[in-house]
C-alpha cells in the first residue's frame, strides 16, 4: 500500500512537472510571435510619423494618422541622435513623468534593454542626423510571459491539496480501521470473558479450588478490563475530571510488580499531586501501561524508568524517561505508525493506539521528546488542565 501511494505521489509530480514543462515552451513561443509582432507594429508607426512629417498627400497622412492612433498598447519614447528624449512618447504614464523628473530617462533604460537596437529615421535624404525609437514590452507580452509561472503555481497548489486530501482520507481509513478492529476484538474477547465467569463461580464452590479461583478472576477482571479498553477505542468515551498522579502510580506499581527486581522505577509529581483534568481512567491507563511496557522491553530486565510531571499555566506534562536502547533519529515519528515495530513479536499498535487516545480522546500530545541510541528514550505527554 505505501509503495503504491509512494508511486502514486510520484505520478502526480511528474505529470504536473510534464504539464508545466509544455506550457512554459508554448508561452515562450507565443511570447517570441507577440515580440516580433510588436516589433513591426512599432516599425509601422514609426513609418506613419515619418509620413505626417514628410508627406502632403491627404489620403497618406489619414492613414498614417490612423495607424498611430491605433497604438494604444506598445510604449514607445522618442529620441535624438544623441540618444537624448525629445518629449515626444506615447503609452507611458504621464502623471508619473510630471512626479519624477527621471522616470522618463528610467524607462528609456529599460527600453534598450529590450529593444536593442533602435528604428532609426532620417527627416531629410542626406541628413547625417536621425531620430531615434525605442518601445518596450506591451501588458499582453509581460503577462504571456508571466502566465507559465503563475500555472506553476497552481498546479503546485493542486498537486498540494490533492496529496493532502488524499493523505488525510488514507489516515481517516487507516484510523476508522483500527477502531473497527479494536471494536470487533472487544466483541471477540466478550464471549469468552462471560464463559469463564461462569466456569470461575463452579470452581469458587469448592473449598480445594478456592485460591486458584482467586487467581484466575485477577486474570478475568484483566481481560475485562482489555475489553473495556478496546471496546472505547472503537467509539466516543467519556471524560471525567480525575487525578492523573494516582492513576501513573498505579500504572507504575502495576508494571513494577510485573518486571524484573533489577529495574528502577521513580516518580517525580513535584507540585501536580492534587492537580485534576478531564480523563478517560481506562484509555489514560492503557497509554500509560503502553509506554511503560516499551521502555521496559527496551532496557532487557535491567536499567531504570523515571517518570516525571510539571505543569506549565494550564499545561500538564508528564516525561516518561527510561535508560534502554533509544530510538534513531529518523524513526521517531514512524514509531507511532500503526503495524511499525523493532521487536520480534508484536502488531506495532499500541504506540499508534496511544497516540490516538491522547491527541483525539484528551485533546493533548503524545510525541517523542528525546533520545539517544545506548542512552534511553524520553515520551512526552501534554495536556490541558
Amino acid at each position: 500500500m505505501l509503495k503504491s501511494w509512494f508511486n502514486f505521489t510520484n505520478g502526480l509530480f511528474l505529470m504536473a512537472i510534464i504539464i508545466v514543462s509544455g506550457t512554459i515552451v508554448y508561452s515562450q513561443y507565443i511570447s517570441q510571435q507577440i515580440a516580433i509582432k510588436e516589433r513591426i507594429a512599432v516599425e509601422s508607426w514609426v513609418e506613419a510619423e515619418r509620413t505626417i512629417l514628410n508627406s502632403t498627400d491627404t489620403v497618406s497622412i489619414n492613414l498614417a494618422t490612423k495607424i498611430i492612433t491605433e497604438n494604444n498598447f506598445i510604449p514607445i519614447i522618442e529620441t535624438n541622435h544623441l540618444d537624448q528624449p525629445t518629449g515626444n512618447y506615447v503609452n507611458i504614464d504621464e502623471s508619473k513623468i510630471k512626479e519624477d523628473t527621471i522616470y522618463l530617462a528610467q524607462r528609456l533604460q529599460e527600453f534598450k534593454v529590450y529593444s536593442k537596437t533602435p528604428i532609426e529615421v532620417k527627416l531629410k535624404t542626406g541628413d547625417s542626423t536621425a531620430i531615434r525609437y525605442y518601445y518596450g514590452q506591451s501588458k499582453l507580452l509581460r503577462e504571456a510571459k508571466w502566465y507559465p509561472i503563475v500555472q506553476l503555481l497552481l498546479v503546485i497548489m493542486f498537486v498540494l491539496i490533492v496529496i493532502y486530501s488524499l493523505r488525510t482520507r488514507h489516515k481517516s481509513g487507516q484510523n476508522q480501521l483500527w477502531a473497527s478492529m479494536a471494536k470487533e476484538t472487544a466483541h471477540q474477547l466478550g464471549t469468552p470473558v462471560s464463559s469463564l465467569e461462569g466456569w470461575l463461580e463452579i470452581l469458587k464452590e469448592k473449598a480445594e479450588s478456592k485460591e486458584i479461583a482467586n487467581e484466575i478472576a485477577k486474570d478475568i477482571n484483566r481481560l475485562q478490563l482489555i475489553t473495556d479498553r478496546f471496546g472505547k477505542i472503537g467509539s466516543t468515551p467519556k471524560t471525567e475530571l480525575s487525578n492523573p498522579y494516582d492513576r501513573i502510580k498505579t500504572a507504575m506499581d502495576y508494571m513494577k510488580k510485573r518486571s524484573s527486581e533489577q529495574v528502577i522505577f521513580q516518580l517525580d509529581p513535584a507540585n501536580t499531586k492534587e492537580l485534576n483534568c478531564l480523563l478517560s481512567p481506562t484509555l489514560f491507563d492503557w497509554v500509560l501501561e503502553n509506554l511503560l511496557k516499551n521502555a521496559l522491553d527496551a532496557m532487557d530486565g535491567k536499567g531504570s524508568i523515571q517518570v516525571t510531571m510539571t505543569q506549565e499555566s494550564k499545561l500538564l506534562t508528564i516525561l516518561v524517561k527510561d535508560s534502554g536502547k533509544g530510538i534513531p533519529n529518523n524513526q521517531w515519528k514512524k514509531v507511532f505508525q500503526p503495524g511499525f515495530t523493532t521487536k520480534k513479536r508484536g502488531w506495532g499498535i499500541g504506540l499508534s493506539l496511544s497516540k490516538r487516545i491522547i491527541e483525539q480522546y484528551h485533546n493533548g500530545q503524545l510525541f517523542v521528546q528525546s533520545s539517544e541510541l545506548g542512552k534511553g528514550t524520553v515520551f512526552c505527554i501534554q495536556l490541558p488542565l
